[in-house]
């Protein structure tokens, strides 16, 4: 007999809904610490939610018994943003998608984007100047921005760049607070958020078909992203996509691809200023292995201690922090019985501070990852890239971006918080962010 899953009490109507949304990280670490490996969450009057803390529950959610779950109410609302691409399909659909996108993701033509990252990387930092104080997540979604669209598309677009910025931005607040409010309100509902949505959308659209259309007319396929998937023909009706499917998968890329990284290098800065001791190993590494020179895709195997430090910024601040997947069938998970309309939240944030897998599991040691940590503790302890067949398709092009941007930028630059009180807090909308942008010191380095 299935035993009776405890949680948190909550309201009459919204039950723990508000406590989530006042402080989402805070909330599911007490939750998960008070309550066990499963604990009950209501949101809302009938929504049920199982925040799940055993790894092997989360690799039969994830792996062995994907096929029971959808993607869970966030990503459905994120079909407004980015359409029905390879982050929020379903089913059959995902796997063609996935299959005609692979080979853009491929190690070896990964590589080819090494030099973009790097070059873009530099002239980020033709702006800086040394002592200035600038919002340095802004600056980080301003060079991933510029490293997508130059690797998606092999050209700039600069000069919409903070408009492209600015308007991902409002899809994904959009995003994150209807995929957290038990209230629906339509998109043909003329609040200020829904007009604000719609417009931001617009200005997306406008960029992407123009892309697809010039592409298209030219004639040339082009050997980057966008050409690929242009080119890419599935192999059962040797059929290619439509524009509406290309400018899905494209602004998925768009999204997902540079907030991330963006989030990512955020934190790695943040880290590195609040611990000299981390940050002067990585100095010493990049002398000894570059000297002078800008790092290339040859020199990350060497980078060791660079690569650390990514890791552990991946532990400690997931761009994906939480993955929610909504029961389609009855499906039994550790013992337990779940119904269709359940919604099952593994949170990478809980998972990757949990005690029982990591020592000092709040501190900032990039070390801990130098030893055989990944093969001692179970699978889904880490999991950044989420995992199974839906495990990110970006996350090399994700890994060496970061490695390589960390290195160009710490070869030349030091980043000071702008004072020793200065507090900075994540924010957890679509992805895992800095709360109120970056402020940090420029300090260049002689």
């Amino acid at each position: 007999m299935t035993q009776t899953i405890t949680g948190p009490k909550g309201l009459p109507i919204s039950g723990n809904l508000l406590s989530f949304r006042r402080d989402p990280l805070q909330f599911l670490r007490t939750s998960a610490k008070a309550y066990g490996e499963i604990a009950h969450l209501r949101f809302g009057p009938k929504r049920h939610v199982y925040l799940l803390t055993n790894p092997d529950h989360i690799k039969e959610v994830l792996v062995s018994k994907q096929a029971h779950f959808r993607k869970g109410k966030g990503l459905q609302v994120a079909r407004a943003v980015v359409g029905d691409g390879i982050l929020t399909s379903e089913g059959e659909k995902h796997m063609r998608q996935r299959r005609l996108m692979q080979p853009a993701f491929h190690r070896e033509r990964i590589a080819a984007y090494g030099g973009a990252m790097v070059r873009q990387g530099v002239e980020l930092m033709r702006e800086w100047k040394d002592g200035e104080v600038r919002d340095i997540h802004h600056d980080m979604m301003k060079v991933t921005l510029a490293i997508i669209t130059e690797t998606m598309f092999g050209r700039s677009v600069k000069e919409g760049a903070d408009e492209i910025g600015h308007a991902i931005d409002i899809g994904l607040r959009y995003v994150a607070n209807k995929a957290s409010s038990f209230i629906d309100v339509p998109l043909s509902v003329p609040t200020r958020s829904n007009r604000e949505f719609l417009e931001s959308n617009e200005t997306l659209d406008k960029t992407i078909y123009a892309l697809i259309e010039e592409r298209r007319s030219s004639g040339q396929t082009g050997n980057d992203l966008l050409g690929m998937l242009l080119a890419a023909r599935d192999e059962d009706d040797g059929k290619g996509m439509t524009d509406e499917q290309v400018r899905d998968e494209v602004m998925t890329i768009f999204v997902a691809g540079h907030e991330t990284t963006a989030n990512t290098m955020s934190w790695i800065f943040y880290l590195l200023a609040t611990h000299p001791e981390a940050e002067q190993k990585l100095h010493d590494e990049l002398f000894s292995v570059l000297g002078d020179n800008l790092p290339t895709v040859e020199d990350i195997p060497q980078l060791t201690y660079t690569n650390l430090i990514v890791q552990e910024t991946l532990r400690l601040y997931p761009a994906a922090w939480t993955i929610n997947r909504e029961v389609v069938e009855p499906v039994e998970i550790g013992g337990h019985m779940y119904q269709p309309g359940d919604t099952l939240m593994m949170s990478q944030y809980v998972m990757h501070r949990d005690a029982r897998f990591y020592e000092e599991p709040d501190s900032f040691r990039p070390e801990r990852f130098a030893g055989d940590l990944l093969k001692r503790i179970p699978a889904y302890a880490y999991f950044p890239f989420g995992g199974g067949p839906r495990i990110c398709i970006g996350n090399n092009f994700a890994l060496m971006e970061a490695a390589l941007l960390l290195a160009t930028i710490a070869q030349r630059y030091r980043m000071r918080l702008t004072s020793p009180d200065q507090v900075v807090e994540p924010e957890p909308l679509v992805t895992l962010r800095p709360k109120n942008g970056l402020p940090m010191r420029l300090e260049k380095r002689t």
